[in-house]
């Protein structure tokens, strides 16, 4: 958890509202696992509460939402921060204000990452002082899901590792791309995913907007890739970025897992094709119950 008296601050636009929001994230006790409080409205960063929403993984509970969380509870869930409350609100709140949204900064994790490492960590107890051995599910047998497409899978393996596929024919500057059996633990994450920034295809942003979406976004918190003229927004930080900012939204869905202060991803292999926030969910609630 964070070191105790210490808390991390930050204040940003939202990408798809382009509202302005606050995030306070206050360490927890132990046990107590990852929480939103809007409004003063508890809600558990969990797998019971996603709801399917366009282009990011929302959390909704008694009618308050909090959208856009995935960067967010990526880095929280690869850096350790397993127990605290992330306390959100909107800087310019409107009438009933039962939605916010996490700030999308430079569309990475790359903000929260370096606010994390800022702060510092400690091991998590409970109000009386004692502390609980950290536990991790493992996957005994493969589990599969096919969707318009797109494919994810969860192996069993004595270590985390993630292989994530995607294709995109209509931007060639993006292609085929493939990450291979990345490890999971906050050294690579913090060098190699977290500041892998999020992505879109030039000629789909007009409809984006249409739907109500992207309105935050611009050049400055994504890198844009034209079907003709290639990258907008050069340079790229790897030369497979838009890849590994789908391993970054990855570790933030299934990040859901978690519950009492113990790791979100399972002890397990994660192969991914043409993945999204949608498919990912479903591999959560699968492997939620199973």
């Amino acid at each position: 958890m964070l070191k105790r008296r210490r808390y991390i601050e930050r204040t940003g636009k939202a990408l798809h509202s382009g509202k302005v929001s606050t995030v306070k994230i206050w360490p927890g006790f132990a046990g107590e696992g990852r929480y939103f409080d809007f409004r003063s409205n508890v809600i558990p960063a969990t797998i019971d509460y996603a709801t399917e929403s366009p282009l990011c993984t929302t959390l909704c509970k008694d009618g308050y939402k909090i959208s856009t969380i995935e960067h967010l509870l990526s880095a929280l869930e690869a850096m350790g921060v397993d127990n605290c409350r992330i306390e959100i609100a909107n800087s310019e709140p409107v009438g009933d204000d039962h939605h916010v949204e996490v700030p999308i900064f430079d569309g990475s994790a790359s903000e929260w990452v370096e606010a994390i490492e800022e702060v510092g960590l400690k091991i998590a107890t409970d109000e009386c002082g004692n502390s609980y051995e950290k536990m991790a599910a493992h996957v005994n047998k493969p589990i599969r899901i096919r969707k318009k497409g797109s494919f994810v899978a969860a192996f069993p393996s004595p270590k985390v590792s993630i292989t994530c596929g995607i294709d995109f024919p209509q931007a060639p500057a993006i292609g085929s791309q493939c990450l291979s059996s990345v490890p999971f633990d906050n050294s690579y994450y913090s060098n190699q995913i977290a500041s892998s920034r999020t992505f879109c295809i030039y000629e789909e942003v007009e409809k984006m907007y249409e739907l109500g979406l992207i309105k935050g976004g611009g050049l400055e918190n994504a890198i844009v890739c034209s079907a003709s003229k290639g990258w907008l927004n050069p340079p790229l930080r790897f030369h497979d970025e838009p890849c590994r900012h789908k391993v970054l939204d990855l570790i933030g869905d299934l990040s859901l897992l978690a519950r009492f202060g113990n790791q979100g991803i399972p002890v397990a292999h994660i192969v991914v094709c043409k993945g999204g926030h949608a498919l990912h969910t479903d591999l959560a609630r699968v492997l939620s119950v199973s």
